[in-house]
């Protein structure tokens, strides 16, 4: 069985607004099926370029899944306070 991945790339620019996003999204992801997996800080560059130095990633059941969370209410509400707070780059992948 396939699972599905949403991988974010962040730059934080409002640390405090990005702590009150990190504390807000786990609720969302509940009713999707979704968990993080890694959120994490960039150590060391071993190759190519990367412009974020935050990484997170996030599994669900499906691509389906990733459809549902993305567009639910509870998270379009918090899309606001997360471009406040960061620069996101989210991507999803079926694997």
């Amino acid at each position: 069985m396939s699972r599905a991945y949403v991988v974010g790339n962040v730059t934080i620019r409002d640390a405090d607004k990005w702590a009150q996003y990190v504390a807000e999204v786990p609720d969302t992801l509940t009713p999707w099926g979704g968990e993080i997996l890694l959120r994490g800080r960039q150590a060391a560059l071993l190759a190519g370029q990367a412009p974020h130095r935050n990484l997170v990633v996030l599994s669900f059941p499906d691509l389906d899944a990733i459809d549902r969370w993305y567009a639910s209410a509870a998270y379009q509400a918090l899309i606001s306070l997360r471009d406040e707070a960061a620069t996101v780059d989210l991507a999803a992948y079926e694997a």
